[in-house]
């Protein structure tokens, strides 16, 4: 199936900007998932006033990064992004959801998984052990070791482990738009037991961490049309984030503790790495003696649906 992403962000100045230095991570990724693969088939991203000059760059994590200037007086700025993106599905229960929770008791018990991320040296293991430690925004907190435990007993399969915590989260945590914002720490959000995507992503993160597994923070966009039938998932109309979890075997599975389900053939993902900090939709600084007010607009539009 093919989607059309379209994400706009305004940023208005109270007064006339006189510079402004920015990155965007809104180029959405190529790659091959457990479940499904993606390919990014056009982008392209609208910048007014035009730039004086910009470039696009890969970071750490191998995401696309545009970085762009304007460096002459403007009272705003327009960041357009349109993105269509193909999502190919696997035939009917090969791969599927569905038969990958049929299969999960038979997965790699979840403390051999974390032996093997500490101790062996095969590459991917080697990779995927960077996302085993504390990051900016994501501490590894005995807190949050506390509250994952009942998910973990001694040698439950890995993704049985993890689902259940996801599950966990959705049940105990109320989605509150507003309740936090990016500079609220992760031991609030366990607390006050109340957040957004993100917020959710970084608990569930600092959860599997503390237990010793890798996990990193997945950015990107869900389709706002629920299936027949269902309520409208929450995160719908803007960014969305989730995270990602190593299981040897099937490499890196997706798990959105939001609406309590293994993405697959409703969300795009468009970056990732350790939390949020690394992957933005945008960031930058402007030059200013007044402050700016910030819009954003996200349009997620099925184009095809998936072949039966």
């Amino acid at each position: 199936m093919e989607y059309l992403v379209t994400h706009t962000t305004q940023y208005h100045y109270s007064e006339t900007a006189s510079l402004s230095y920015n990155e965007a991570w809104l180029t959405p990724r190529t790659f091959q998932a457990p479940l499904f693969a993606q390919t990014c088939l056009e982008h392209r991203i609208d910048i007014s006033p035009r730039p004086s000059d910009q470039r696009v760059f890969t970071d750490f994590f191998e995401n696309q990064v545009r970085y762009f200037t304007v460096r002459f007086p403007h009272e705003a700025t327009t960041i357009t992004a349109v993105s269509r993106v193909r999502l190919d599905l696997p035939p009917p229960l090969i791969g599927s959801v569905e038969q990958l929770l049929k299969e999960a008791a038979g997965s790699e018990a979840w403390d051999s998984v974390r032996h093997r991320l500490h101790h062996e040296l095969e590459p991917n293991l080697l990779d995927a052990r960077q996302y085993t430690l504390a990051s900016p925004l994501v501490p590894v907190l005995p807190d949050l070791a506390a509250y994952a435990a009942p998910s973990f007993p001694e040698g439950r399969p890995i993704i049985e482990a993890v689902y259940h915590l996801m599950g966990r989260i959705y049940e105990e945590f109320d989605f509150m738009p507003g309740a936090t914002t990016i500079a609220t720490p992760v031991i609030e959000v366990l607390r006050e037991k109340r957040g957004v995507c993100q917020d959710f992503a970084h608990l569930m993160l600092g959860c599997l961490r503390a237990q010793g597994l890798a996990a990193r923070y997945v950015s990107g966009y869900i389709e706002t049309v629920p299936p027949p039938g269902q309520e409208k998932l929450q995160g719908a109309d803007a960014s969305h984030a989730w995270v990602a979890v190593y299981v040897p075997g099937l490499n890196w599975l997706a798990f959105d503790p939001t609406n309590n389900l293994l993405p697959y053939d409703q969300h795009i993902t468009v970056a990732w790495g350790r939390d949020y900090g690394d992957v933005p939709p945008l960031k930058g600084v402007f030059f200013s003696h007044g402050e700016h007010k910030l819009k954003v607009a996200v349009d997620v539009e099925r184009l095809t649906a998936a072949a039966t």
